[in-house]
């Protein structure tokens, strides 16, 4: 079933801008300024070099989202395949010159910011197969020749990235991709068949992982057996966790980050340094704004008129989910140690970008949620 779009629109700039989510904006500004604080306590009380940078994006990006936003959603929807074959090519690139970091090849660097493709790729998968399933009807669901297709739309970046190696990226592309699966109406039989496939791969895809791979579960499982090198993040992490106590040890005074036990203070462990200051309650007000982000998701989508403005604000609000509890849980100790950021508060561009574009087409959505995408 093929679809044609037309696009017009009687709304003016301003018209436009009158419309956009503003609480979703306030919610972001409130979740970034977090992030300062917490990169400016990382620093020592100093906004070089972290939280200086990472204001500077902030405010640059935050522009781009606003354009995002006000572009009529219908050219998302032409641009959505075009976007995925660019996020694609970037991937070749990095797998012939890509930028080598921390022993993993996943940048390109472009001088004046390292760009992380596969954080791009997370974006332009939950907008293609938006597209794809827009026009599904229940019936093409049920069809396995049907699937084929948005089905390789996951698997060939996620294939690539995996060379990088980046097994946390992977896993966070095919979960929001099957979610789509989920939301466009697939078979429950379809989900219980991958998840026996993927339950009898686990001792091959244990062969195939790398070693480092493999000592981080073995670390998830007994920190214990290694503290001073494998386990030390976490437990780390665990001890700055659970010396903040009720209400933290206040801002700029938290030990663990201070005195540089905790590593990774201003990327991937940064929540366990907000936890430390502000204790359970900050960290439960932290948990709690985005959880309000999280809501805004379903309600934009249901006041979608079609159903790609629909996948796509679920899409995006799965995978931003997605970043959230995988670092969450990582910090805690529930999962072996990923690599993922926290979104709008760990310090780094890439992820910021990834971020800040997903609620630029979740804003599109709002904007122009009465615009319609026409099937033939």
């Amino acid at each position: 079933m093929s679809s044609t779009v037309k696009i017009y629109s009687n709304q003016t700039i301003w018209d436009k801008i009158s419309h956009i989510n503003w609480g979703l904006f306030v919610l972001i500004l409130m979740i970034s300024g977090i992030g300062f604080a917490a990169l400016y306590s990382a620093a020592g009380g100093s906004f070089s070099p972290w939280a200086a940078r990472q204001m500077m994006r902030f405010v640059a990006l935050l522009g781009g989202m606003f354009v995002i936003a006000l572009i009529d959603v219908r050219w998302w929807y032409k641009l959505a395949w075009p976007i995925y074959f660019i996020g694609f090519a970037m991937l070749v690139v990095v797998e012939i010159m890509g930028h080598i970091g921390m022993g993993a090849q996943r940048w390109i660097d472009l001088g004046i910011i390292q760009l992380q493709p596969s954080e791009l790729m997370k974006i332009a998968v939950v907008m293609v197969l938006a597209r794809y399933f827009h026009a599904a009807t229940l019936e093409d669901m049920r069809r396995i020749p049907f699937l084929i297709v948005p089905a390789l739309i996951i698997i060939a970046p996620v294939g690539l990235v995996l060379l990088q190696p980046d097994l946390g990226t992977s896993l966070m592309i095919v979960m929001a991709g099957v979610s789509m699966f989920f939301m466009a109406g697939a078979s429950i039989w379809l989900f219980v068949a991958g998840g026996v496939l993927a339950a009898s791969s686990i001792p091959v895809a244990w062969y195939l992982m790398h070693d480092y791979q493999k000592q981080r579960v073995m670390t998830f499982l007994n920190p214990e057996s290694d503290p001073l090198g494998a386990g030390y993040h976490i437990i780390q992490s665990k001890i700055a966790l659970g010396s903040g106590g009720l209400s933290g040890k206040g801002f700029l005074e938290g030990t663990q980050s201070r005195l540089n036990f905790l590593p990774e203070k201003q990327t991937d462990f940064i929540f366990t340094l907000w936890a430390e200051e502000w204790g359970f309650l900050g960290g439960c007000f932290l948990l709690f704004l985005f959880g309000v982000v999280f809501m805004y998701g379903p309600w934009i989508a249901m006041k979608a008129r079609h159903n790609f403005s629909r996948y796509l604000a679920m899409g995006l609000i799965v995978n931003f989910s997605l970043y959230v509890f995988i670092n969450i849980s990582m910090v805690m100790g529930l999962i072996p140690v990923v690599g993922a950021p926290l979104p709008l508060v760990s310090y780094g561009g890439t992820a910021m970008m990834s971020a800040l574009i997903g609620f630029g087409l979740m804003m599109s959505v709002h904007v122009h949620r009465d615009s319609k995408v026409t099937r033939v």
